[in-house]
């Protein structure tokens, strides 16, 4: 049977047929599609206590429909990214019980009893405990394992081939690294940020650093990557209580610059203090940062220490990792700037009152990152200028 599309009346059937459902009575099924590019169903029985994630790409971006072709392939990126990630952070993620490569659909944990952590940011909660510290060893492992210092050249060179993805990274290339300087039918904003989006447009020495930023993106295969990692993209929560980190949605995943993992997560931490700053509430965002790259170089440098090659010396570790942070407050920088002047705005911003004074400091911040990332040699002054 060819690729179809489920609908929610399919989903119990469809379980059935994979082997994923062995139980006989009803299932109930509700869509709880929230991206922008695929279809999410949860399913689960008659009393509650079991319960399956289901999630299809389509033929298209979800949230522009048929106008916005996009090959479903993307889905096989998201497989092999938790087929890596389960190797060496498996309580990082949902567990995967299964992918159907005719349909592109994952059968998943159902993590409904966990909370997207945006929404809970949003909703003014904190991130929790060792929230941010995870986030960093888990760019740590997945990275690590899959770099030249990890992984032997063979099994990296497969690993690089399978995980060619042009089509996404193109739309990064643009939506991200190219689109928000430059006049374009993605681009929306406030009006009352027509004169910063100006401003960008025709900012030479900012669109130079993004231009710099964007080569690197397109040409440094450093180790695998989540590729969309923001805290849309993460659960938290407490299981038998202990609290619970899950990371998912790895379907912009490619072989790509460290830092752009960590600058992503980045920059949706200084969003969320932007909106935080609105509302006048305490925040503990901007130890965010810095708990993130601790996470990550503690952990690093433990893995360094069983290294595939050892060529490299902990002074050549020292200069990879400050590189690093470097690409990680540019791309941090990016990422802020399309999320308020390009495509995919989040809703931090959009839901405040105003959202104009906190969408004007964030932008400005953004560019800073930009800019200023090769003198934000340590994360402390990343963390001094977000505040």
């Amino acid at each position: 049977m060819g690729y179809r599309i489920l609908e929610t009346e399919d989903v119990p059937a469809y379980l059935r047929e994979r082997g994923h459902w062995d139980d006989t009575g009803d299932i109930s099924v509700r869509e709880v599609s929230d991206g922008n590019m695929n279809r999410v169903f949860l399913a689960s029985n008659g009393d509650g206590t079991r319960g399956l994630a289901v999630k299809q790409a389509l033929p298209w971006v979800r949230v522009a429909g048929p106008s916005w072709p996009m090959s479903p392939e993307r889905a096989d990126a998201e497989a092999r990214a938790y087929e890596q990630v389960a190797k060496v952070a498996p309580d990082k993620i949902p567990a995967v019980h299964g992918y159907d490569a005719d349909n592109y659909a994952l059968v998943m944990e159902d993590m409904s009893d966990l909370q997207v952590l945006r929404t809970v940011l949003n909703e003014g909660g904190s991130y929790g405990p060792d929230t941010s510290r995870r986030i960093g060893e888990f760019v740590a492992q997945l990275t690590f394992a899959t770099s030249d210092f990890g992984m032997p050249s063979a099994e990296r060179k497969a690993l690089i081939a399978a995980s060619v993805s042009p089509e996404l990274c193109r739309i990064t290339e643009d939506v991200v690294l190219s689109e928000p300087y430059v006049e374009h039918e993605h681009n929306h904003w406030h009006p009352g940020l027509d004169d910063l989006a100006a401003e960008f447009r025709a900012d030479t020495r900012l669109r130079t650093e993004v231009a710099d930023l964007r080569h690197t993106f397109m040409t440094s295969a450093q180790a695998l990557l989540h590729g969309d990692l923001h805290t849309g993209s993460i659960m938290v929560g407490e299981r038998e209580g202990a609290p619970v980190v899950r990371v998912f949605d790895p379907e912009f995943s490619f072989v790509g610059p460290i830092g752009y993992d960590l600058g992503l997560y980045w920059a949706n931490v200084l969003v969320a203090q932007a909106r935080a700053r609105a509302l006048g509430t305490v925040t503990d965002h901007a130890a965010q940062l810095r708990l993130t790259w601790e996470g990550f170089e503690t952990e690093f440098r433990r893995l360094w220490q069983d290294r595939v090659d050892t060529f490299f010396d902990d002074a050549y570790l020292d200069r990879f990792l400050a590189r690093v942070r470097s690409d990680s407050a540019g791309f941090a920088g990016t990422e802020i700037v399309r999320r308020v002047i390009g495509f995919a705005h989040l809703t931090d911003l959009t839901t405040l009152p105003d959202p104009v004074p906190a969408s004007r400091r964030a932008l400005l911040l953004g560019r800073e990152l930009i800019v200023r990332r090769a003198e934000l040699t340590r994360t402390e002054d990343i963390e001094a200028l977000a505040r």
